[in-house]
């Protein structure tokens, strides 16, 4: 995992989402993908997919519950998860989680 993103292009304005519990920016790189960087405070919320994600963990911890699943797995700083395209997966955020999603 790296540790900085160099000659992108950020958007100023946040996604803010679920009230608050979830903030990011959106990160424009030069040949046309994007990602978002962002926290999730501790909550439990369910988010929907249109891409397929990676979602990179940098700290915080985490249960994660993809569409279609009945057991959660747990994730914490230094791993990742994968979620398809048009789905969608419930989160319970244990600890601030500090995320890059990447749109694959």
């Amino acid at each position: 995992m790296t540790t900085q993103f160099d000659n992108v292009s950020v958007v100023k304005k946040a996604n803010i989402y679920f009230d608050g519990k979830c903030v990011s920016h959106t990160v424009l790189f030069a040949d046309g993908t994007k990602k978002t960087i962002g926290i999730i405070f501790p909550s439990t919320l369910k988010f929907n997919t249109g891409a397929a994600e990676i979602m990179e963990l940098n700290a915080g911890k985490c249960r994660i519950r993809l569409a279609g699943a009945t057991e959660w797995n747990t994730y914490e700083g230094g791993q990742q998860f994968e979620v398809p395209a048009n789905s969608s997966f419930d989160i319970e955020t244990v600890d601030t989680l500090d995320y890059v999603c990447h749109f694959i």
